[in-house]
C-alpha cells in the first residue's frame, strides 16, 4: 500500500502533507485485498469497458486484442489531475522524460472527447494552465501571445525540449534538437483540439472560462509570427519544422501555414461571437489581450497568409523547397518494420536535402481538413508522398490508414492498420524499450472508430460514413455526442445508429439523419459498398 504526496500537492491539500498521507493510508487499510480488487473490477467495468465499447467480429482475434490493449493503456496512463497531461510514453517508461507533445491533441484526445469528455476537458485545461509558460516562450522569441512549448512538463515551465540529442553518424557530435525552437504548429494543434471538443460536447462553460482565451492568445502569436513578403504581397512563415521532422528550416510548410490561418479565422469568429452574446466576457478578455487593437490585424493578415496550392500534378507542396530536392528509393528502409534504418546510411543534414518524409505531413493536413480538399487532390498527394515516407514515427501509420480508408483503398488501409497495431504488440519489442507509444494507442482507436467506423466531425457536425474492412464481419462501438450516447453497429450491408438519451443528428453521404430520443434508425449501405468496391 502506497500513499504519495509531494510539494506540488501543497496548494490542493490543507494542513501537513505528512498527516494527509498517513490519513490516506489509514483509510485505504480499512479494506482488504479482495474488497479492493472488487472495487477495481467494478470501476473498470463501469467507467471503462462498458462506457467505450468497441466490438469487432472477425475471423482473426488480433483486431479485438489490439483495440482492447489501446483502450486499457489510454485509461491507465492518463493522470486525473489537470496540472498534468499524457506523456509520450505514458507511465510505462522514461522515454521523453514524461513530457507532453502534440500527440495528446491530435492523436490521443479524440478517444477522450468521444468516450470520456470529462478527461478531455482536464487535458485541455492543462493547456490553459500552461498559458503562463506559453507566454514565456513567446516573449523569449520576441513574439506576442501564447506560443505553446513543443515539449511540456509542469504547465508554467514553458519549453522543456532538451537542446541536444543523439550523436550524428557522420560528425560524431551531438545533434541540436530544433523542435523546441522552430516546430511551432503545436500552438494551432491545441486550438484544433479545443474546437473538436466544443463541437462534440457543447461545453460552453469551458469555452467561456478557458477555451476562447486559448484560441485568442494563440492567434496573437500567429499574427506576430507572420512575415510579410513585399514581392508577393502576402504573409509567410519561414524557417520551421512541420510534422515531418526530417525537414528542418522549411519555408511555408503547408500544414503549418494552413493551421495558422485557420487559427486566426477561429479567433475572428470568437471575437464576433463574444461581442454579440457575451459582451462582459469579451471586455474582460479585451482588457487582458488587447483584442480591439489586434482584430483588424487578424482580418488583414488572415486573408493574405500564403497557402500552398496543388501544382500541375495535383499535389500540394509540403514546403517551398521539398519538391525540388532529389528523390531516392526508400524501399530498402521500409523493410523488416524497423524504425530509423535510414540513419545507417544518412545523417539528418543529408536527409534534409532529399525528398524523404518521416511521417504524415501534407497527408495529415488533408485528413484533418478533408472538407477543404477534393478526393483527387488527396489521392494525388497520397500517391506522391507515401512512397517517400519512411514512417519512422509511431504517429504516421494511423493517419495513413484512415486516409487510405477514406480514399476507398481498403487493402492498403488495412495493411497500415495491422502495422500500426504491431507498434507495441508486434515482434519487434525493441520499439517499446523506453515505454509504449501512447499516440499509437490513440491511433488504434482512431483507425477503428474514426477510420473504419466512419466517425468524423465536419464543420462542427457529426458525420458517420463507415468503411468496414473486408476481413471484418461487423463493428460495434459507442460514443458520446453532445450529452447523448450514440451506439453504432456496422456490417457490410447496413448501419444501425441508436441514441440513448436525447436525439442525435448526423450526416451520411451528404444526407442528414435524425435519431429520435431513445430509438434507432437503419441505413442500407450495401449499395454504397458495392459502388466503392
Amino acid at each position: 500500500m502506497k500513499s504519495v504526496y509531494t510539494s506540488i500537492d501543497q496548494d490542493l491539500e490543507k494542513g501537513d502533507l505528512t498527516q494527509t498521507s498517513i490519513s490516506a493510508l489509514r483509510r485505504d487499510c480499512l479494506f482488504n485485498y479482495d474488497e479492493l480488487l472488487q472495487k477495481s473490477i467494478r470501476i473498470w467495468n463501469q467507467e471503462i469497458w462498458q462506457k467505450n465499447t468497441v466490438e469487432i467480429e472477425a475471423g482473426d482475434v488480433k483486431p479485438q486484442v489490439a483495440i482492447n490493449f489501446a483502450r486499457y493503456q489510454l485509461a491507465a496512463n492518463t493522470p486525473r489531475d489537470a496540472r498534468m497531461n499524457i506523456g509520450a510514453k505514458g507511465l510505462t517508461g522514461e522515454g521523453y522524460k514524461g513530457h507532453t507533445f502534440w500527440d495528446t491533441e491530435i492523436f490521443i484526445l479524440p478517444y477522450y472527447i468521444f468516450n470520456m469528455p470529462n478527461v478531455a476537458r482536464d487535458l485541455l485545461k492543462y493547456r490553459y494552465l500552461g498559458l503562463e509558460g506559453a507566454h514565456k516562450k513567446a516573449e523569449f522569441n520576441n513574439y506576442k501571445g501564447a506560443q505553446f512549448p513543443w515539449e511540456a512538463a509542469w504547465p508554467s515551465d514553458g519549453e522543456t525540449t532538451p537542446l541536444w540529442g543523439s550523436a550524428d553518424i557522420v560528425t560524431g557530435k551531438p545533434m541540436k534538437i530544433l523542435s523546441g525552437f522552430i516546430e511551432q504548429h503545436i500552438t494551432s494543434d491545441i486550438v484544433f483540439a479545443i474546437m473538436e471538443y466544443l463541437s462534440a460536447t457543447g461545453d460552453q462553460d469551458f469555452a467561456l472560462e478557458m477555451g476562447y482565451e486559448i484560441i485568442l492568445d494563440a492567434a496573437k502569436f500567429w499574427a506576430s509570427r507572420l512575415e510579410y513578403n513585399e514581392d508577393y504581397d502576402r504573409y509567410e512563415i519561414t524557417d520551421v519544422i512541420g510534422p515531418d521532422e526530417y525537414k528542418e528550416h522549411a519555408d511555408n510548410n503547408a500544414f503549418t501555414n494552413y493551421m495558422a490561418q485557420w487559427c486566426i479565422q477561429k479567433a475572428i469568429q470568437v471575437v464576433n461571437l463574444l461581442k454579440e452574446d457575451n459582451p462582459d466576457i469579451y471586455e474582460a478578455l479585451n482588457e487582458k489581450l488587447d483584442l480591439n487593437d489586434i482584430y483588424d490585424e487578424w482580418v488583414e493578415k488572415g486573408t493574405k497568409i500564403y497557402l500552398p496550392q496543388p501544382n500541375e500534378l495535383g499535389v500540394i507542396p509540403q514546403d517551398d523547397q521539398y519538391l525540388n530536392k532529389p528523390i531516392i528509393d526508400l524501399e530498402p528502409y521500409k523493410l523488416n518494420n524497423q524504425l530509423s534504418n535510414i540513419f545507417k546510411d544518412y545523417n539528418l543534414a543529408q536527409i534534409n536535402e532529399l525528398q524523404i518524409t518521416k511521417q504524415a505531413d501534407v497527408l495529415l493536413l488533408l485528413h484533418l481538413f478533408e472538407s477543404r480538399f477534393d478526393d483527387e487532390i488527396r489521392r494525388n498527394s497520397w500517391n506522391y508522398y507515401e512512397p517517400k515516407t519512411t514512417h519512422d514515427s509511431s504517429l504516421s501509420l494511423s493517419t495513413h490508414a484512415i486516409l487510405a480508408s477514406d480514399l476507398q483503398m481498403g487493402d492498403t488501409a488495412y495493411d497500415f492498420y495491422e502495422k500500426a497495431c504491431e507498434t507495441d504488440l508486434g515482434k519487434h519489442i525493441g520499439k517499446s524499450v523506453q515505454g509504449i507509444h501512447m499516440a499509437s494507442c490513440g491511433g488504434i482507436w482512431n483507425m477503428t472508430v474514426e477510420g473504419f467506423g466512419g466517425i468524423r466531425i465536419m464543420n462542427g457536425k457529426l458525420r458517420i460514413e463507415p468503411h468496414l474492412p473486408a476481413a471484418w464481419d461487423s463493428l460495434k462501438y459507442q460514443i458520446n455526442w453532445q450529452k447523448s450516447l450514440l451506439q453504432v453497429v456496422v456490417t457490410h450491408e447496413k448501419m444501425v445508429v441508436s441514441a440513448v438519451g436525447k436525439g442525435v443528428e448526423f450526416i451520411n453521404n451528404g444526407q442528414e439523419y435524425q435519431v429520435p430520443t431513445n430509438s434507432s434508425i437503419e441505413i442500407d449501405i450495401s449499395v454504397e459498398e458495392k459502388v466503392k468496391g
